[in-house]
């Protein structure tokens, strides 16, 4: 198990956060029928929240921990 201040246990959560906000930044983005109508102030407040809650989430475990 990885101690949750391990460079390796940052690296796993990071990434995890980092997809986490890309798929929630592209289903805002998605929800616009034309790309000049995207409310970019809302696909940044979705991204931060997405990778802030999947950060949260890796506390309590991540798969990619060997047992």
């Amino acid at each position: 198990m990885y101690h949750i201040k391990s460079k390796q246990w940052w690296q796993c959560a990071g990434t995890r956060a980092i997809r986490t906000a890309a798929q929630a930044a592209v289903a805002v983005i998605g929800t616009s029928a034309v790309l000049s109508e995207v409310d970019w102030r809302l696909v940044g407040s979705a991204t931060v929240v997405a990778a802030v809650m999947s950060l949260l989430m890796s506390l309590k475990g991540l798969p990619e921990e060997k047992e």
